[in-house]
């Protein structure tokens, strides 16, 4: 046999919980009254997404900034980005074939490579 037990029965005491009758004041505190005019309500707008953006620390520095911009003017940004990922392709693989001779491992392998990014970056061919 189960036994129930109702609100009416219970003897101890909420305390300053949100289910006793503090709960119907609150409600009517933080909900706007229809009477309200929909000036003093507020909306919330869609939060913008701003797209992720790589940015060189160096843009525009080095010595070989000003050729890089140049070129990449005169033959257009995406002609421009196919050849920069050719030319970034054939000096991993540079890379890759020079610790292959020297016996150097995987691990050395891609410090050299993060170090040639680097010093890319700072000589201005990722502007």
């Amino acid at each position: 046999m189960a036994t129930s037990i109702c609100a009416t029965e219970f003897k101890g005491s909420w305390g300053s919980s949100i289910a006793g009758e503090d709960y119907a004041m609150l409600v009517k505190t933080s909900l706007p009254s229809s009477s309200s005019s929909k000036s003093s309500s507020v909306r919330v707008a869609k939060p913008v997404r701003l797209q992720p953006m790589m940015k060189n620390v160096n843009e525009g520095k080095g010595i070989f900034a000003p050729v890089v911009v140049l070129t990449r003017n005169i033959v257009g940004k995406k002609r421009f980005n196919q050849l920069r990922g050719k030319a970034i392709a054939l000096h991993s693989q540079v890379i890759t074939e020079f610790c292959k001779s020297i016996g150097a491992d995987a691990k050395q392998r891609q410090g050299l490579i993060r170090l040639a990014k680097k010093n890319g970056e700072k000589l201005g061919f990722l502007a």
